[in-house]
């Protein structure tokens, strides 16, 4: 299989270079963090455990305990290649997850995004909440996201009460 081991190359490589590394690094600490700040200032939320991803993504679900009730969560999940935050409404399993795109067909989602049901597709509604984010200053951003999920959560909760 040439393919694999040129990649496996080239990603040897990469790793002798050392900023790979420093940078995975970076990405899980700053996730750790603002998971555990997230979780300590807002006790009427649910978090889940901190996925690592297969270097495509890195997300832990943090959720009101309404919308868990639900089944429902709401994960926050950093995109490695693209090198962005974004928020996702999420269901319990696909079936959850089928049930309530098409529930929020045809609403105003005030510009959030609804996903398709498809293969490989996990969040019901998406929204982008911070491209190529400054992780050099930690605090902002971790300000900037908690402050994107509170309002994405009340948000969601106000849309399925209407």
């Amino acid at each position: 299989m040439p393919e694999l081991n040129d990649a496996i190359s080239e990603y040897t490589n990469q790793l002798q270079i050392g900023q790979i590394q420093k940078a995975y690094k970076g990405i899980m600490s700053f996730m750790s963090a603002l998971k555990t700040t997230l979780e300590s200032r807002h006790p009427n939320y649910a978090g889940s455990g901190l996925y690592f991803g297969y270097m495509d993504m890195t997300y832990f679900a943090f959720t009101p305990l309404e919308l868990k009730r639900r089944n429902l969560k709401i994960a926050i999940v950093y995109l490695h290649q693209e090198n962005r935050f974004e928020l996702w409404l999420g269901g319990s399993n696909r079936k959850v997850q089928s049930e309530y795109i098409n529930y929020f067909k045809g609403k105003d989602l005030g510009g959030y995004m609804l996903s398709q049901v498809s293969p490989g597709v996990d969040s019901i509604i998406e929204l982008i909440v911070c491209e190529q984010p400054d992780f050099e200053d930690a605090d902002k951003l971790m300000k900037i996201i908690e402050e994107k999920t509170i309002s994405f959560a009340d948000q969601i909760l106000s849309l399925l009460q209407n």
